[in-house]
């Protein structure tokens, strides 16, 4: 099976921002999609070019557009953001994002009427209805086919840091789970989701998804679900391991993170480098430790098994990236990394609320709400 991918400029970037509607007395999630989308439906459109239908009909999500900067980026959620908050004020309803909803219960949400979601369901059951998740994507463009499975490869060695940092998901179904992102490890029981295959050749891609499609697995490349994975039709690597960030600060910080890192690798490569490459069984590991412990993760760095605190590589790693935000013009953006580690991931904030609340999840959700509307994490 023939997969082109449509190369595109350098590092150009774009995000996707779940979104979760929660009613504003209770903080329970609500089924009111249909009614916010039409809402903000351009009378010439089936659709608003930046506002989007999700799996579960009390979720949106918001997307930029294709843009040269983090800052464009930014600019593009805000006002998307902004157009959601004007439609869901008169409803009652407010949006937060994190890697789950603290305690609404997953057998009580409602499916979007559509086919593609319907068979889903009906393949995976319960696993498939208990996908009460919100994640953040960030696409960032490749300028020619050969250099995606190499990125693919050495963003492995990052995804651990990039699931530390926006973690956000320690409660389910209003119980810690003692994990930093119980989403996680939730989300990998989907088919075709989980860490991606680490090919060597297209060709081998090719295979795979000849083989997804030949056994009825997948009726369409997007079925495929990887933590990281090729999206040939924009041109573009996707980066799908973060948990739904709280601030649009946030979604600035991991975005910039991945648009250097990719555009690194990029550059590295028009020079003859080879990428470094941990072994499957390594990535494997550090995923589960970045989900247990978050920010308090000790990840393997290499083959010879050498391992470092996700922190220090991550203070380290911000250094070294400086030179190449500075030539994407996004050194603030990349800073507000630290900030996070700062602050504390989504998850420790969760934690801090819930403890200075007697345990009440109700005060965690009013939090997540707050921090959405001031567009920072608070300490």
């Amino acid at each position: 099976m023939r997969i082109d991918f449509h190369a595109s400029r350098r590092s150009t970037v774009g995000a996707e921002w779940e979104l979760a509607l929660v009613d504003r007395r209770s903080g329970e999630l609500r089924s009111v999609a249909e009614e916010l989308l039409a809402a903000v439906r351009p009378d010439d459109r089936a659709e608003h070019p930046r506002i989007k239908q999700e799996l579960l009909l009390n979720t949106i999500e918001v997307v930029s557009g294709v843009c040269r900067t983090i800052g464009e980026v930014k600019h593009d959620l805000d006002e998307a953001l902004d157009e959601v908050h004007r439609v869901a004020d008169p409803l009652g309803v407010e949006v937060f994002s994190a890697g789950s909803h603290p305690f609404s219960s997953w057998y009580r949400q409602k499916v979007t009427d559509k086919e593609r979601y319907a068979k889903l369901i009906d393949r995976t059951q319960w696993w498939g209805r208990q996908m009460l998740i919100y994640g953040v994507h960030v696409h960032v463009g490749l300028d020619h086919r050969d250099k995606v499975l190499p990125v693919l490869d050495g963003l492995l060695r990052y995804a651990p840091h990039l699931q530390a940092l926006s973690a956000s998901s320690p409660y389910w179904s209003g119980e810690d789970t003692g994990y930093a992102s119980n989403r996680a490890l939730m989300f990998q029981q989907l088919p075709t989701a989980g860490l991606p295959f680490q090919f060597r050749e297209w060709a081998e891609l090719e295979g795979y998804v000849e083989d997804m499609f030949t056994t009825g697995v997948i009726d369409h490349f997007s079925e495929i679900r990887w933590d990281i994975r090729p999206a040939p039709h924009f041109g573009t690597i996707e980066m799908r391991v973060c948990d739904g960030l709280p601030t649009l600060q946030e979604v600035g910080a991991i975005s910039a993170l991945t648009q250097c890192l990719v555009d690194d690798f990029s550059d590295r490569l028009d020079k003859g480098e080879a990428l470094p490459v941990l072994p499957p069984w390594h990535v494997q590991e550090n995923k589960w430790r970045a989900a247990r412990y978050g920010l308090d993760a000790i990840v393997i760095l290499d083959a010879a098994g050498r391992e470092r605190l996700v922190t220090e590589d991550l203070s380290e790693l911000l250094d070294r990236l400086e030179p190449v935000a500075k030539r994407l013009d996004c050194v603030r953006e990349l800073r507000d990394v630290e900030n996070i580690l700062r602050v504390g991931a989504s998850y420790q904030r969760q934690r801090a609320v819930a403890k200075q609340y007697n345990g009440s999840l109700k005060a965690v959700v009013a939090a997540l709400v707050t921090e959405m509307r001031d567009g920072v994490p608070h300490a």
